[in-house]
This record gives structure tokens, sequence and C-alpha cells, in this order.
């Protein structure tokens, strides 16, 4: 690795996101990475409330005012997402909730697979597809820590790859 690409993966490490994770090594991210993880998975849980996927969708869309109270964990067993970069219309990710598996497309696995690389999910590649997976995804959300607007009151832990 050479001197500059060495001082960026630490400092990407230190911000919270690195891509150059191994796979199967636990990782964590917090603050606005981690309430982005949880704001593209809450939508499609069948774990969670009514009002706690309201809660989740208005923090993400910059509204820390939300009625809801309680800390929200957001989780999801596996999340595998695949793009074409031959077939360039392909997007799609398979998110599993315990035996759920829910099959998103289009824009929807868009975000997914970008908020993963956000996150710091290392790609993989096969012929004609880049992958993206994680497992044991868990968010916990704390409107009232967000609400202070410190950076505080989204953390999430997974590990990268299958």
């Amino acid at each position: 690795m050479k001197p500059g690409q060495a001082i960026l993966a630490c400092a990407l490490v230190l911000a919270g996101t690195c891509p150059l994770a191994a796979a199967g090594t636990p990782a964590k991210v917090s603050g606005a990475t981690a309430l982005a993880l949880a704001g593209v998975i809450a939508p499609l849980s069948p774990d969670l409330t009514g009002p706690e996927k309201k809660a989740v969708a208005m923090l993400f869309a910059a509204n820390a005012d939300v009625p809801y109270k309680k800390a929200i964990v957001v989780t999801a067993d596996r999340i595998v997402c695949r793009t074409g970069n031959v077939d360039i219309t392909i997007r799609n990710c398979e998110v599993t909730f315990g035996k759920k598996v829910k099959t998103v497309n289009g824009s929807t696995a868009n975000e997914i697979f970008a908020t993963e690389a956000l996150a710091g999910v290392p790609p993989d590649g096969a012929a004609g597809s880049n992958f993206e997976s994680l497992s044991k995804l868990s968010c916990t959300i704390d409107p009232n820590a967000i609400r202070r607007k410190d950076g505080s009151g989204a953390d999430c832990t997974f590990q990268p790859g299958n």
C-alpha cells in the first residue's frame, strides 16, 4: 500500500467508514451513516411497528422532532445487493429478516447498495455484476439523543460479507 493510500485508509477508519474492512470482521458505524443504514432498511422490516417505521423515516428525512421517544432497533439477518456492470439496468437487493426474504429493485435497491458502500461494506465482483453483502445488521436509533443534534443517537453493527 502506498503512503497516500495508508493515510486515506486510516482517515476512513477514524471517520467510522472503512471500505477496506475484511469480510467477516465485525464492523460498527455511528452517526449519519448509521441513521442512513437504518433509514433504508426500516421500511422493509416486518419486525418494526408502524410508529417505529414512521419515526425512523422522519429522522432520516431531517426531522428530529419525532413524537416517538423510545429507542428503535432495526435489524436484518442478511442483505445482499447486486448491480450490473454489463446489463446496467440490474439493481436488486434481497433483505432477509428471519425466514422472510424481501426483494427490492430499482431506486430502493440502489439506495441500499450505496448506503452499504457508505458504511464500508466491501464490494465483490462476478462476471457482469457487482455485489455487496452484510449479515447480522443491528442498528439502534435513539430519537431523544438525535434530537440533541450532537451527532449521537445512531449506532449500527454488522458483519461485512456473507
